[in-house]
């Protein structure tokens, strides 16, 4: 039977050393969910575990085939399920062959005092004429949330007052139009998890690097990490050129669950991440 841990830390013994911060914001009870099974006769430890938020569920522990097929309530068409291990991975294979697509997702390390402030700056001055940055703010949380290409900067947080308390976010604005934005994923204590969208016909202008220049010396202003996970190439080149290393690639799954759905995620989010 699965269950939703209404403390979460109980699953911190199987979630332990892997350096995700979206397991982190479910682990802290500040966003996302954690769900157990208990395999055993010990109701204190659960033999495996989900982490969910957003489009992402991690799982750990050992495989279960219950918690793969498993749904949890707010779960979308589409989700990224990410193996602890090839036990898990070959279990979700076996289980979504049908409407899954195994990607390659890339780690970037996690760093304190790796930032070139001054260099930031430059790229936040790099912006072009004709673009300006704000902060995120009421009016913009609301016009991100009710657009397809930048609802991802905002749509973990379910209010402006929840994303007011815990997100933080930038965004680069035409004719006082986003067009292009960096904002928190996810919130962890200490950082968060960083989102990067551009709509797509102001792509490959600089909007995306000199958004992500600014949220970083916002989070480095307010003592937060900036933490980053590459969907793609492009996603680590970006995050390179803004003073992050790359760690290393990892195996993840693109799963729809919603059989009509005609394309992967990819050419949805239309996102750097």
């Amino acid at each position: 039977m699965i269950i939703k841990l209404t403390d979460p830390e109980q699953a911190g013994d199987i979630f332990a050393h892997w350096d995700e911060t979206i397991i982190w914001s479910c682990l802290q009870n500040i966003m996302g969910d954690i769900y157990a099974v208990y395999n055993g006769k010990s109701q204190e430890t659960p033999g495996s575990a989900m982490a969910f938020l957003g489009d992402f569920c991690f799982l750990a522990g050992v495989p279960s085939r219950e918690l793969v097929m498993f749904r949890p309530d707010g779960c979308g068409p589409y989700i990224i399920m990410v193996p602890q291990n090839d036990g898990w991975a070959q279990l979700i294979w076996d289980c979504h062959r049908d409407n899954a697509k195994r990607i390659t997702r890339y780690a970037i390390k996690k760093e304190l005092d790796v930032f070139d402030k001054e260099k930031l700056h430059r790229a936040v001055s790099s912006l072009r004429p004709g673009f300006s940055l704000k902060m995120m703010d009421e009016e913009l949380y609301h016009l991100c949330r009710s657009r397809e290409w930048s609802r991802d900067l905002v749509s973990q947080y379910a209010d402006y007052e929840m994303y007011r308390k815990l997100g933080i976010g930038v965004v680069a604005l035409k004719n006082g139009q986003p067009v292009s934005g960096a904002s928190s994923y996810a919130t962890y204590r200490g950082g968060i998890e960083i989102e990067i969208d551009t709509k797509e016909e102001y792509r490959r202008k600089g909007l995306a690097y000199a958004c992500g220049a600014k949220l970083i010396l916002e989070c480095l202003e307010q003592n937060l990490y900036p933490s980053w996970d590459a969907h793609n190439m492009w996603s680590v080149a970006l995050a390179e050129k803004l003073g992050y290393h790359y760690d290393h690639e990892y195996t993840a799954f693109e799963l729809y669950t919603d059989e009509s759905a005609p394309i992967f995620a990819w050419d949805v989010l239309n996102s750097y991440k």
